[in-house]
């Protein structure tokens, strides 16, 4: 029993201790919480400049929100300059898209002024695509004499695909002599693939001359190869002197 109060003093000297520990630290984590925005946050437990400063923190964080256009943003809070520049912001950013992505373009917003820009920036964006062929092409919004102007660089644009040998070439808009030229280069062209021994090669397409010129150059060429003794040599090709000079020479027995 002598020991017993003395234990009872130290126990409850630890228990005090351990609160008087246990206390600072939470108040500690509160902070944290409050001053990251994540957890729980317990304003009753801050002190009154903790307080001011979380608070000044939260604010600025809505404000630049509300600056970003995020969805976090809470106008109520803000002061009445605050939600003025923020709303001057949003308009400037808005004008912006109507100029150059008119799919988030809210015009509600537009002042007459803006509104009578952005149609005439989309006028010209329209005349551009119908020009180049690009992009969306409205014809019904042009002029007449747009209208003109776009038919024929079509034409010009259409010729130049044809007489490259494109796919988008539609031969049913050119003329007589255009169709003339067209068939000249598409010979051509099938001539220069034929002797390069291309794969797109269309040997119905020449003349006889020049078959009999491409036939000729590709015995030449399978003969060299032959010499070579590359694996493309085509024996049932060769002549009988052109395979008798393929074959070893035999030395002379003595």
């Amino acid at each position: 029993m002598k020991y017993a109060l003395p234990v009872l003093i130290l126990l409850c000297t630890f228990g005090l201790s351990t609160a008087a520990q246990t206390e600072p630290s939470k108040a500690a984590e509160n902070l944290q919480n409050c001053l990251n925005a994540v957890g729980q946050c317990n304003q009753s437990l801050l002190t009154p400049q903790q307080a001011k400063v979380v608070s000044q923190i939260d604010h600025n964080q809505n404000l630049s929100d509300c600056l970003e256009g995020y969805a976090d943003c809470d106008r109520s809070k803000l002061t009445p300059s605050e939600a003025k520049q923020v709303g001057e912001l949003q308009r400037e950013q808005n004008l912006l898209s109507c100029e150059s992505t008119p799919e988030v373009c809210n015009e509600s917003q537009l002042t007459p002024a803006q509104a009578s820009q952005v149609a005439k920036i989309a006028k010209d964006q329209n005349l551009v695509n119908c020009e180049v062929g690009f992009g969306m092409c409205s014809m019904s919004e042009l002029t007449a004499a747009q209208r003109t102007e776009v038919a024929s660089l079509n034409r010009q644009r259409n010729l130049a695909e044809c007489l490259t040998g494109d796919s988008l070439c539609d031969k049913s808009q050119l003329n007589v002599a255009q169709l003339q030229h067209v068939a000249q280069n598409d010979q051509m062209r099938n001539l220069l693939a034929c002797r390069t021994s291309d794969v797109l090669c269309d040997s119905s397409m020449l003349t006889s001359p020049e078959a009999a010129e491409i036939a000729e150059a590709n015995r030449e060429r399978n003969q060299l190869d032959c010499e070579a003794g590359m694996p493309s040599c085509n024996r049932s090709e060769l002549n009988g002197g052109e395979e008798a000079a393929q074959e070893p020479q035999k030395k002379p027995t003595l």
